[in-house]
């Protein structure tokens, strides 16, 4: 198996158990999920729906950047919700961060999220 290398930086949260932000093997990094959490304070930024996801997707900007990429090498994308009729939202926020060709996605809702996020994003790299 190839080496695996763990990728870390303190413009993203801090991982808050046992995982790491990112993990590289060979050209590939799997990105971790990512929730809105500002990476000073560990704090979430906002109740507000639409500043949860523009924190998301700056989180996964840093931990990209660390690896040695940006959002455009992500391949995959995984968002998941509490409420998916924020659907909309969430694609008008990617529109900002992302030019085509876009990654391949999937939008997931679920339950309940960590820190009682709206919402968390993880995903694929390839570098």
């Amino acid at each position: 198996m190839a080496e695996k290398i763990i990728i870390a930086t303190d413009k993203a949260p801090q991982a808050i158990g046992t995982y790491s932000q990112a993990v590289k093997v060979g050209s590939t990094v799997y990105l971790s999920g990512q929730i809105p959490l500002d990476p000073t304070t560990m704090q979430m930024v906002s109740d507000e729906f639409s500043a949860q996801v523009v924190q998301v997707f700056d989180n996964l900007t840093a931990v990209c950047e660390a690896a040695g990429g940006s959002l455009s090498d992500i391949v995959k994308l995984n968002i998941f919700m509490t409420d998916l009729s924020n659907f909309a939202t969430v694609n008008e926020i990617m529109g900002r961060y992302f030019s085509q060709p876009y990654p391949a996605r999937a939008a997931i809702g679920v339950k309940q999220l960590p820190k009682d996020s709206l919402v968390e994003m993880d995903g694929v790299m390839e570098v």
